[in-house]
């Protein structure tokens, strides 16, 4: 089969989506020869063509191509680029995230990827245009899907809840790092380039993700206060874009309530590369999260032996398993205590790195792909 991946968000910073993607797209690859699979990005320089083609490995199997297929907005891309682009490429499957295309021939069996519906479980959220162009087209979407890729058990059942689909409909592929990700490069010489360039502090918690309000940032900054009174000297650093859309007002106005203007950093967004090492220097990682698909900011952190204290929310048990501190939701004063705890104490921060270790080990990236050729060769 030809299967097209749908890669617009390749190298375009979009943290999660896109690492999920990169990782499909670099894998399936090199553990299925049978099909054929071509890399659809919306038009760009030779320049970012070429750093694309490096970056995901093209050069390396003769059953891998890139294609630029047009313009890439949400509505060209949908309604022309990616339909005329599955016409001429004569594909069998086409795989894109969230969005199915209009006019898609007949032929070509569409797979879409839904790593979350927070805009259905929590629409208060995000702005009326976008809860409105959602509330139109993701129905429709998870309806004229061959197939929906939800990326963990729970996303499986809000699929299900909010949309009707049928559960024989639905694919469960969990997400995963890449294996490379442990042994990033640790030495001193990247370890000082890097806090440098995201004037990192000597010692910090990390929240890694977006600064959207359901990532629950507010409540992480009330606990940090707390936690503050205990070790004054620890900073909070929170990545992720203050000018992307959705950020959490509420975080400025915390962050001004409680009096910790010099006490939290803005990293701003972390480059892929730079991850593990910004990780690697965390005392804690923090996702306090009222909402999530999955949860890879766990994975990585376990992947770097950092402990994570993390919302006892279903996708966090069901990714992090034993291996992290579970925070109860308004719990201010519990969280500080878990912050602290897996701050100073040596014999819980061992523990909790060998446990997290080995839940890495159950979500590969070579599972992920093989799931995801399961449901390809499901056509066939």
């Amino acid at each position: 089969m030809r299967i097209g991946l749908d890669m617009r968000n390749a190298g375009r910073n979009r943290t999660g989506d896109e690492a999920v993607f990169l990782a499909l797209a670099q894998e399936l690859p090199r553990m299925d020869g049978d099909n054929e699979y071509v890399l659809l990005v919306d038009d760009r320089s030779d320049e970012e063509m070429g750093k694309l083609r490096r970056h995901l490995g093209v050069d390396d199997h003769s059953h891998v191509s890139l294609e630029a297929c047009g313009p890439g907005g949400k509505f060209i891309w949908n309604a022309f680029s990616a339909p005329r682009a599955a016409r001429r490429l004569g594909l069998d499957v086409f795989h894109t995230q969230y969005i199915t295309p209009f006019g898609m021939p007949r032929d070509v069996r569409v797979v879409t990827h839904i790593h979350d519906v927070s805009f259905a479980a929590y629409p208060e959220y995000i702005s009326c245009k976008d809860r409105l162009f959602l509330n139109m087209l993701i129905p429709r979407s998870v309806r004229s899907a061959a197939r929906v890729i939800a990326v963990s058990e729970f996303t499986k059942r809000e699929i299900e809840k909010y949309y009707g689909v049928p559960e024989e409909k639905i694919a469960v592929v969990p997400n995963a790092i890449d294996e490379g990700f442990e042994d990033a490069d640790r030495s001193s010489e990247t370890i000082a380039r890097i806090r440098k360039k995201y004037a990192l502090p000597e010692s910090y918690l990390l929240h890694i993700g977006t600064l959207q309000p359901r990532k629950n940032i507010p409540f992480l900054l009330r606990a940090f206060a707390e936690f503050r009174k205990r070790l004054p000297d620890v900073a909070l650093v929170l990545t992720g874009n203050r000018n992307a859309h959705h950020f959490d007002a509420g975080i400025d106005k915390a962050i001004a309530e409680l009096d910790l203007e010099k006490h939290v950093r803005f990293a701003g967004y972390v480059d892929a590369e730079d991850v593990p090492v910004v990780l690697s220097g965390a005392r804690t990682a923090v996702s306090l999260s009222l909402y999530e698909g999955f949860g890879l900011p766990i994975l990585e952190a376990f992947a770097r032996g950092v402990p994570v204290v993390a919302s006892d929310i279903p996708p966090h048990r069901e990714v992090a398993g034993e291996a992290a501190a579970f925070a109860k939701l308004g719990g201010v004063a519990q969280t500080a205590d878990m912050l602290y705890a897996t701050s100073v104490e040596q014999r819980l921060r061992e523990d909790m790195a060998a446990r997290g270790k080995e839940r890495v080990r159950v979500f590969s990236r070579q599972r992920m792909a093989e799931a995801m050729v399961r449901v390809y060769r499901s056509f066939s």
